[in-house]
């Protein structure tokens, strides 16, 4: 980190780069012709948000090729990572002579998911993105320019205007002005694909953590599964989150009514490494859970379900073969269902299923690996009595 770099430096334009295609276009661009965009290099930082889990080829790239750039032009790049759940920030890199791109921070997306046993959900708002980079972006800029005017340039390309609304919508800092200059240019992806090519003679992948969930609607799926092939290991710990998530709750896929490991097959060789990796991760030591989960009557519409609520205890922690006998035997023994994955081992019975009318509840014990950390709201045990009291009243 450059200690010259103080908080109310002079700052007029801030650049967002998330390593992808669109916003390397535009950085790159304006590199190779500061003065022909009207840019004051001496005055603008680059600021990158890290998530944790970018591609390896990405960072790669944007070392060999970007990082040159940045150094001959003098111009400086703050790296800054979310520093924990709460809303506080890690400035991990801040110079005009970056070396390297920071791999991680204190906190990512990972450890939230991974602790929690889930994964990123597909409907509603990109909430994994405004926790990671868009809250974590805001507060350096609070911090680093405070109150005064500056341009924030967002690297939405022209086939995403529906972006630039949304963020036009959103910004909540009088001081700031969006900026949008791929769509000004009218640079769609393929336009800024084909500048990244023509320009250092490979093909920039789009960067997105190795989990997310939206590849599908970004029909994007068949890329993506051929760039977790090329990184088995990497699609190997993404499988092991997936199916944690899915052990705790049979309907938290990662592609919705989808699911990853459905996407490779056995007897496919390409697919071969990334089930043994799979495997591998399975390999570490296996936990028994306690889950319950709450599904209530919306409060705003009461024909629709409201926000579940849940809670998971970690009962036991061992190898995950003998807790799988353990839940089997006590199970059987009280006459409660089980459900047993052959293939991979994993163990779950049922002491209460959902029902099909809201509000409902569901209890289970199952086994999964050991990552998963107890999580219950301070009001759960109260709203727990108050809907299983329903439940058994309604079955009367």
């Amino acid at each position: 980190m450059n200690a010259a770099h103080r908080p109310g430096e002079d700052v007029e334009l801030v650049i967002n780069w998330g390593l992808g295609v669109d916003s390397t276009a535009y950085l790159v661009r304006v590199l190779d012709d500061p003065v022909g965009h009207g840019v004051d290099l001496s005055r603008t930082v680059v600021l990158h948000q890290l998530t944790g889990d970018e591609w390896p080829t990405t960072r790669a790239h944007a070392e060999r090729f970007v990082l040159p750039l940045l150094r001959q032009r003098q111009v400086r790049l703050v790296q800054v990572a979310r520093a924990s759940r709460a809303l506080e920030i890690a400035v991990m890199d801040d110079s005009r002579q970056p070396e390297r791109i920071i791999e991680r921070g204190p906190w990512t997306l990972w450890d939230e998911y991974e602790a929690g046993g889930t994964v990123p959900q597909q409907g509603g708002i990109r909430l994994c993105s405004l926790h990671a980079k868009g809250e974590v972006g805001d507060s350096w800029i609070e911090q680093g320019i405070g109150r005064r005017p500056f341009r924030q340039v967002m690297g939405f390309n022209a086939d995403e205007r529906g972006r630039k609304r949304r963020d036009e919508a959103a910004n909540k800092n009088p001081w700031r002005q969006g900026v949008y200059p791929l769509i000004d240019w009218g640079w769609g992806r393929a336009r800024c694909e084909a500048f990244l090519y023509e320009r250092f003679g490979v093909r920039w992948e789009k960067s997105y953590c190795s989990f997310c969930c939206f590849p599908v609607s970004m029909g994007a799926m068949a890329d993506h599964l051929d760039r977790m092939r090329a990184h088995p290991e990497i699609a190997g710990r993404v499988l092991r989150l997936e199916y944690t998530s899915v052990s705790l709750n049979p309907q938290a896929r990662l592609f919705g009514r989808r699911s990853l490991l459905e996407q490779f097959d056995p007897g496919r060789a390409a697919d071969r490494p990334v089930l043994a990796a799979f495997e591998e991760e399975l390999a570490c030591p296996g936990a028994l859970y306690h889950v319950r989960r709450i599904l209530p009557v919306s409060k705003a519409d009461p024909t629709r379900r409201g926000r579940p609520m849940r809670s998971v205890e970690r009962v036991h922690v061992g190898r995950p073969s003998a807790l799988g006998r353990r839940l089997r035997t006590v199970s059987e023994r009280h006459g409660y269902p089980v459900e047993v994955d052959e293939r991979y081992g994993r163990v779950r019975t049922w002491m209460r299923r959902r029902e099909p009318e809201l509000p409902t509840v569901e209890e289970l014990m199952v086994t999964a690996p050991y990552h998963v950390q107890n999580k219950q709201a301070g009001h759960f045990e109260r709203e727990w009595r108050a809907h299983s009291w329903r439940g058994l009243r309604r079955r009367d």
